[in-house]
């Protein structure tokens, strides 16, 4: 009667479905897009990239402006021996004079164009920083539903271990069973408790760097609000390229880079014409030596030289070599999105895959495996090690699936990044 009922007590264990692992964490829930928000508002580097983008902006209002004009006072032929007396030569005056350098015709507009495009370079850097840490948070939150999946999936197998180490221990007690059937089951829940360990500690880990992200306390408790679940694309190859061109701010930022290298052409082309001072002078004379001393009046400009060509020529070609590095940079890095589209889908594709093979095919055949392993056992037909053997393929196969869910969702995270925009999704049954 006994070993009937240790029979019934094995059965009902591991036929039991698996229970949703209770969370007595008394922390708040948090789903990724506020996870998102909070990195996004308050990363440290981010708003850095955003006060540098701020001091280009700055700049560039600073960019194609005049310069102050001068104001010159002058005591213009004074004598030595009377050197306050205007009124003993008739050369003598007091003159003010007014002074305004201009570039040539269009500098100013080239200045201001290329100091533009220099911060529009930079709020497009800022952008693609903010998609570089938008895939950080959502491959570490990924790795974290994967662990606390896995954890679940763990701890539901060491209860289930737990039956079996003092099932086999109630068969040893009254000779129906071998030692060594109770020393594997002992090992198996070893190694599971070993297992939980590893787990916990890389969920810290992932609660540290997530909370880094987001600027916040490494020690402060991330409980998800919503499961692990695979989402499949609802786009192909052609469509991402097309919506990557439109919205990666690395492209964006580089054709910035080459209408600025545009426009310091230009403006170089115009450093071969000269800038010019104007001025205006006004001298107050009194009368002196019998005339009637009138006043007089200077009016002038002065301009460069341009003779320093070879110097001119270079600044020119300067800023062609400047255009042709920032189109071959583009050229590169539309490559480069290709084959990051290419590589995510083909990882994406096989996970979906892996996932739709586990969910419906391998665990279903493990799951009456380990339901026929437990029936021959309980008529004596097999031995221990087979059931034993057929849960801890099951385990194996559920942290497999598991895995090729969590893998899924954070390709799909680099491809959002890679295309440099969120990506829409179709409903699917492949729940974890």
């Amino acid at each position: 009667m006994k070993h009937f009922r240790a029979i019934l007590l094995l059965c009902a264990v591991l036929l039991l479905p698996a229970a949703a692992r209770a969370d007595d964490s008394s922390a708040a829930r948090l789903t990724l897009p506020e996870i998102l928000a909070q990195a996004l508002a308050d990363n440290p580097e981010l708003k850095a990239d955003a006060a540098r983008w701020e001091t280009f902006v700055q700049q560039a209002r600073q960019a194609g402006s005049l310069d102050d004009p001068m104001l010159m006072l002058r005591a213009q032929n004074l004598l030595v021996r009377d050197p306050l007396a205007f009124d003993r030569d008739t050369t003598s005056a007091r003159v003010i004079g007014i002074s305004q350098a201009v570039p040539f015709f269009g500098k100013r507009d080239l200045k201001r164009e290329a100091a533009l495009q220099n911060a529009e370079e930079a709020r497009w850097e800022l952008e693609e920083r903010k998609l570089e840490l938008a895939r950080m948070v959502k491959e570490s939150w990924y790795r974290l539903l994967y662990i606390d999946r896995s954890l679940e999936i763990v701890e539901k197998n060491i209860a289930i271990l737990d039956d079996l180490t003092r099932f086999s221990e109630t068969l040893y007690g009254v000779g129906q069973g071998l030692q060594q059937d109770v020393l594997k089951a002992q090992v198996e829940r070893s190694k599971m408790e070993e297992e939980r360990i590893s787990l916990r500690q890389k969920r810290r880990s992932l609660e540290a760097s997530l909370n880094g992200l987001r600027f916040r306390p490494a020690d402060l408790p991330i409980v998800p609000a919503a499961p692990l679940a695979l989402t499949p694309l609802a786009m192909d190859a052609k469509a991402l390229e097309d919506l990557a061109v439109r919205s990666r701010p690395l492209l964006k930022e580089l054709a910035a880079r080459e209408r600025k290298g545009v426009a310091r052409e230009r403006l170089a082309k115009k450093e071969f014409y000269p800038d010019f001072t104007f001025s205006l002078e006004y001298m107050q004379r009194d009368p002196a030596m019998g005339e009637e001393g009138y006043d007089m009046y200077t009016a002038g400009v002065t301009f460069n030289l341009p003779v320093q060509r070879e110097r001119r020529h270079a600044m020119v070609a300067e800023a062609g070599s400047e255009i042709r590095m920032a189109r071959a940079e583009s050229d590169t890095a539309r490559n480069r999105i290709r084959q990051g589209i290419a590589d995510a889908l083909a990882q994406m594709e096989r996970s979906r895959r892996l996932a739709e093979l586990y969910r419906e095919g391998i665990i279903p055949q493990a799951d009456q495996a380990l339901a026929s392993a437990t029936a021959a056992y309980r008529v004596g037909k097999v031995d221990f090690m087979n059931v034993l053997d057929s849960q801890m393929a099951l385990f194996n196969f559920e942290r497999d699936y598991v895995e090729a869910v969590a893998e899924h969702q954070r390709q799909l995270a680099v491809l959002e990044a890679v295309v440099g925009a969120e990506l829409p999704t179709r409903k699917h049954g492949a729940g974890s």
